[in-house]
């Protein structure tokens, strides 16, 4: 199979005709080897539009709603970034493409190895990779100016918004139900703004039950 006319082909079907129009964000998704953070068993199906199964239950965003989410973040080559949930770390080596650099946090812990592993083959400089609980965020490495959370969440942890930057963003498929709403927060001061932008549905992420404080907007 050639990879490289697959990963051209879901940038054209998948992403363009989606209304991602960033071109550093489409050259990053045109570059990425996306099978290469999957599974063997389904690196043939890598730039389907669907979420891509890892294992453990767990699975890479559809590239569709990744873009999106990515684009809404309106990454700056100055920013640093968290990158929460990112399974095998293909999001985290796209974003590392817009950032200047970026930290993922991974609660599985085979997955947080498979991704770290990945991207020092792929020697993607300026990421790391941290095993952690998701709802924690990295704290130690806070403030962000963008927060990329990989999945559908029901509520946004106060914690990860008292790691947001003055000016940062964060993103994610935010809802209760099986459609939920590509969502964005901005934090400005002590003010809190959030824009409900596109429908989607996503595989819930993993770490997020209801057992913390959450921002009620």
């Amino acid at each position: 199979m050639d990879f490289s006319i697959a990963r051209q082909n879901m940038v054209e079907s998948q992403i363009r005709p989606n209304g991602i129009t960033d071109l550093s964000l489409i050259s990053a998704l045109g570059q990425v080897e996306r099978e290469n953070f999957s599974r063997d068993i389904n690196r043939s199906i890598a730039y389907l539009d669907e979420d891509l199964p890892i294992g453990n239950g767990r699975f890479l965003l559809q590239p569709m709603v990744l873009g999106r989410l990515l684009q809404l973040a309106e990454i700056k080559p100055v920013d640093l970034v968290l990158d929460i949930g990112p399974g095998t770390g293909y999001s985290t080596a796209v974003i590392a493409q817009l950032a200047e650099s970026v930290v993922g946090i991974e609660q599985d812990k085979e997955l947080c190895e498979m991704a770290g592993e990945t991207l020092l083959e792929l020697r993607v400089t300026n990421a790391a990779i941290i095993c952690g609980e998701h709802v924690n965020g990295v704290p130690s490495e806070a403030p962000f100016d963008v927060i990329v959370i990989n999945g559908q969440i029901t509520e946004i942890p106060s914690s990860l918004l008292d790691q947001l930057a003055d000016g940062g963003r964060l993103v994610a498929v935010l809802g209760p139900e099986k459609q939920g709403k590509i969502t964005l927060v901005k934090k400005q001061g002590d003010k809190l703004s959030t824009w409900a932008a596109f429908d989607a549905s996503a595989p819930f992420l993993t770490g997020f039950e209801a057992k913390t404080a959450h921002f009620q907007f």
